[in-house]
């Protein structure tokens, strides 16, 4: 069969670049090895972390908060097994969605691993072994957990993201090695379900990656349910002996401490994954840190064959392979697409959710740029009083002389939603005297975006 577009990979940036195409009249193919569409994202990562996430903040609601909103319900207890089943059932309709789009946009799916033979020939190896002949070629194989040195991660006490999604049991002690998102939510998760949760972080500070103060106002949220952290500790090894996991780190001082649980997340990031594509059989190589080159067009040193999402450089993020899918598509018709790198947001889902986009203090600061800031606390927000929901803030950063939003950073209810305001509004470049002179709803979450742009624009928040 000949393709004008064979996609490898059918994860957020490999299904979406796979419609772009079909929507732009180019006859298209779809690999993926496993089963199920939708790669990591779907199948062991966004949708069943936030099916869970959300579960376990309907429980811990009703532990903590109902009896405040006058509901008073007796012998609340968890039911892990239908909790798992419920999130399996989230990822199982969402993936079937994607086959619909498949066969809505007459795309061809080929279940296997597909590698080349040459630039223009994917073999792909299923159940049978079949030859592909193709004009371009989009590489969209995703990434895998990443690990560290001396650990040997079992699957059953030292776990991966991909097992803390089908926990059998609550854990007494979950230890987690890594500050960052994904170990911060799956955490999240299991403290609400009564877990006593340790993360150990390299750096000194949790989602290091984000504004400083995100930071921060996460670390007094978490510790609220059970939450330890210890910082600036260096991990060595992880041991298990019995239903006991050991780990070993030097902490700040250079001292050998040991943590103990029954379980261990180890949360350390994410590496590029091209096994079986067979790069070395059409002479392209990859980087220090195994992830593909690309162009500013994302096409490799191999004319006519293009890679995306997190297989190249970047942020990890579901939303960024999606524009870089359909940037692909649009450059291959001959478009003129753009991305703006600076302005994917970044998002946590614990509650609060914490978001973020543009630059950050730390980095205005060490760039030298004159800039304002502008913050207003969720605390004083009407809304969010009446949902119970008073930590974290909106913090605005503009420019000191055209006052044009340089970095929105929040931390509250739903800001995973509200930063796409703070988005919209730098596209446009828009100033914070723009946004404090719109109109927004009361009352809202989303009045923090305006009272903090107003704090920004010679201190005139109007509720604090």
């Amino acid at each position: 069969m000949k393709y004008d577009i064979t996609v490898i990979g059918s994860g957020p940036g490999g299904y979406v670049a796979a419609i772009r195409c079909a929507q732009l009249g180019f006859k298209t193919a779809l690999i993926e090895k496993y089963s199920t569409l939708g790669g990591t994202c779907l199948n062991v990562g966004c949708i069943p972390s936030k099916a869970l996430l959300d579960s376990s903040e309907h429980y811990h609601n009703a532990t903590h908060t109902f009896a405040t909103h006058g509901i008073d319900v007796s012998e609340v207890k968890v039911n892990l097994k239908q909790m798992i089943d419920r999130k399996s059932g989230v990822v199982k309709v969402t993936c079937e969605g994607i086959d619909f789009l498949m066969k809505k946009n007459k795309i061809d799916v080929y279940k296997g691993i597909g590698s080349f033979v040459t630039k223009n020939q994917i073999k792909v190896t299923g159940e049978t072994e079949q030859l592909i002949d193709t004009d371009k070629v989009i590489i969209a194989t995703g990434s895998k957990p990443a690990s560290l040195p001396g650990l040997a991660i079992d699957k059953k006490r030292i776990i991966t993201s991909t097992e803390a999604l089908n926990m059998t049991e609550v854990p007494k002690h979950l230890v987690i090695i890594g500050g960052g998102v994904i170990g911060l939510e799956l955490g999240s998760v299991y403290a609400r379900l009564g877990a006593k949760v340790s993360v150990i972080e390299y750096t000194d500070a949790i989602i290091p990656t984000m504004d400083g103060t995100l930071g921060k106002e996460l670390q007094r949220s978490l510790r609220k349910i059970g939450f330890t952290f210890h910082f600036s500790h260096k991990v060595k090894s992880a041991k298990v002996k019995g239903k006991e996991v050991t780990i070993t780190a030097d902490n700040e001082k250079g001292e050998e401490v040991t943590f103990t649980g029954d379980y261990c997340l180890v949360s350390v990031g994410r590496k590029a994954y091209t096994d079986g594509l067979g790069l070395e059989n059409i002479g392209l190589k990859t980087d220090e840190r195994g992830r593909i080159e690309t162009d500013a067009h994302l096409e490799t040193a191999i004319t006519g064959i293009y890679a995306i999402g997190d297989v190249v450089k970047g942020a990890m993020l579901a939303h960024k392979a999606e524009e870089e899918g359909v940037f692909v598509a649009e450059t291959i018709a001959g478009q003129k697409p753009h991305i703006n790198y600076n302005l994917i947001p970044g998002v946590v889902y614990t509650w609060p959710e914490v978001a973020g986009v543009g630059a950050t203090e730390e980095e205005l600061k060490k760039a030298g740029k004159k800039y304002k800031m502008g913050s207003f606390p969720m605390r004083a927000l009407g809304r969010a009083r009446a949902s119970m929901d008073i930590d974290g803030l909106v913090k605005v950063l503009a420019d000191a002389e055209t006052d044009e939003i340089l970095g929105m950073h929040m931390i509250g209810p739903r800001v995973a939603d509200l930063i796409a305001e703070a988005v919209v509004a730098m596209e446009f470049r828009a100033s914070a005297e723009d946004i404090s002179r719109m109109s927004h709803a009361h009352p809202t979450y989303a009045e923090a975006v305006k009272e903090a742009c107003l704090a920004a624009t010679e201190n005139r928040a109007l509720h604090m």
